[in-house]
């Protein structure tokens, strides 16, 4: 026989059913962004009496670079103060985002596949290490080399000198394009897995990959030809690394539903 509409007390009961459990989703998500942000905090009040020094240490590629006499300044006045602090923040969040990723994790993880859980864990660890790569490339390499070549360039008798605020706001851009240029492979690997792309179709884009390369380096990087290709370089070669890899990835066809007992 075939079942009849719900009743309206039945469709009350669904409702409720959904709203309780959206609550108890949104309860869950405020959970882990209280444990996530406690995370950073904890960290950062324990930096933060050494706020001076990070921030020392941060534009050391800079000072080091400097004409005799010359020194950073500050045209803001709580900037002496303020882009300590943000600095201090800036690494207390790194050193604490395996904890921040992991309440993201748990957060996500129920709703996954099996085969996608165990992806994302590797892919996780792999895209710290990257990023991690990507920002000590451009604090050992790019700082030094474009710096270096700013110097060089100015003009005599001009006293090159940069704001405290100005010179935090290009190095967090800096690390960042540099640490999302590291994810390449990662990248690459995650779309050869999911079947979005074949090997095949990834080596034909080779080319554009290449001019995209240092079309992105032209756009974030400073207007210098060695700081473009420090950046459009390291983007080319790790695609062809991500592709070396994504040749031992098994592409996933369909999902995996878990089978139930």
């Amino acid at each position: 026989e075939l079942a009849g509409p719900p009743s309206e007390s039945e469709a009350n009961e669904a409702a409720e059913n959904v709203q309780g459990t959206l609550i108890e989703h949104l309860m869950e998500l405020r959970t882990r962004l209280v444990r996530a942000g406690l995370a950073v905090l904890i960290v950062f009040i324990v930096l933060f009496p050494w706020a001076r020094d990070w921030y020392a240490l941060l534009a050391q590629p800079m000072i080091e670079v400097l004409p005799a006499g010359g020194q950073m300044i500050a045209t803001d006045v709580v900037g002496v103060f303020l882009v300590p602090v943000k600095v201090t923040l800036m690494l207390a969040f790194l050193i604490a985002l395996p904890v921040v990723l992991w309440q993201g994790w748990a957060f996500i993880a129920p709703g996954l596949y099996q085969h996608e859980r165990s992806l994302i864990i590797p892919l996780m660890v792999a895209s710290l290490a990257l990023f991690a790569m990507g920002m000590a490339f451009a604090y050992f390499v790019v700082f030094p080399s474009v710096f270096g070549f700013m110097v060089a360039v100015a003009p005599e008798g001009v006293a090159w000198m940069t704001d405290i605020d100005k010179y935090l706001s290009f190095v967090l851009t800096t690390f960042i394009a540099f640490g999302v240029t590291f994810e390449v492979p990662v990248v690459v690997i995650v779309l050869v897995r999911m079947g979005i792309v074949t090997l095949e179709k990834l080596r034909s884009w080779r080319p554009y990959v290449i001019v995209g390369a240092f079309i992105i380096g032209a756009i974030f990087t400073p207007p210098d030809i060695m700081s473009q290709v420090l950046l459009a370089v390291p983007l080319w070669l790790l695609y062809e690394l991500g592709m070396v890899l994504a040749q031992f990835i098994k592409p996933v066809k369909k999902p995996e539903v878990d089978q139930v007992a």
